[in-house]
Parts: structure tokens; C-alpha cells; sequence
């Protein structure tokens, strides 16, 4: 007899959180789930120090005559040397990073106010040959 007692309260405190979280007992709702935000890209450490990559790797760049924080310089032809970090049109800014509208009506992002590119050089994730093409173009970094 003493067994059953046992093994019957094992079951019901098992058991209890199950009817505590809605699966069949009390009538409060389950709470509502967090709002999915996703940073466009996050920090790598390299051997010259940390910088920006895209969610598949690849290196991003920040073009320097990019300065007002409102806008992109590099429209046409540039975009065929360097490809705007595109961002949904619904996108919101998420901590350091801001979305742009460029001079077509699409968006793209932007950290600390400055639009972000990656460059047609990299074929790799990791690699940063668009560095070395122009003195104008940076590596993005986030203590820029």
C-alpha cells in the first residue's frame, strides 16, 4: 500500500506542471511569443580584428562618402561592383543596425547609419578582396 502512495504521488507531481501550463487545467492563456528580429549580420574575430559579416559569411564593407546616414552613394554602375546588404521592405532597425532607402525604393541596411555592401571579389565566406580594390571602401567593423 505504501508503494501505491508513493508511485501515485510521483504521477501527480509529474503530472502538475503539465495542468499548470494549459494542457488541461486553468484557464490563463499561454503567454504570447517574443517578436522574431534578426540582426542582418553579425561579428566575426579575424586575425585583423573583428568585423561584420552577412548571415552567410561574407565579408561587408562601408563605402566612405556614405555620410549623411539617410541615403547611399553608390547607385548604377557602382552597384555592380558592390551589392547593397538588401533589406525586406517591412525591416525595422535593430539595435546598431538601420535600414536605408535607396534613390530605387529598395532598402538596405546600415549599421551605425552607414549603408553596408558586400563585394563581388569574395567568392568565400571570409575572404575580404574588396578591401584591397579602392582606398574608399572600409572592412565594416563594430567599433566604427
Amino acid at each position: 500500500m505504501f508503494r501505491f502512495v508513493i508511485a501515485a504521488a510521483a504521477i501527480a507531481l509529474s503530472t502538475g506542471p503539465m495542468l499548470a501550463n494549459g494542457h488541461g487545467g486553468g484557464d490563463a492563456p499561454p503567454p504570447p511569443k517574443p517578436e522574431a528580429t534578426t540582426a542582418p549580420a553579425r561579428v566575426v574575430l579575424t586575425k585583423q580584428g573583428p568585423k561584420l559579416v552577412d548571415l552567410k559569411g561574407m565579408t561587408l564593407y562601408y563605402y566612405e562618402r556614405d555620410t549623411s546616414g539617410k541615403s547611399s552613394s553608390c547607385d548604377g554602375k557602382c552597384t555592380e561592383s558592390w551589392t547593397p546588404l538588401a533589406a525586406p521592405t517591412d525591416a525595422k532597425a535593430i539595435g546598431d543596425f538601420t535600414v536605408i532607402t535607396r534613390n530605387d525604393g529598395s532598402k538596405m541596411w546600415a549599421y551605425r547609419y552607414r549603408p553596408l555592401y558586400t563585394s563581388p571579389a569574395d567568392k568565400i565566406p571570409g575572404e575580404a578582396n574588396g578591401n584591397a580594390t579602392t582606398l574608399q571602401w572600409r572592412i565594416a567593423r563594430p567599433e566604427q
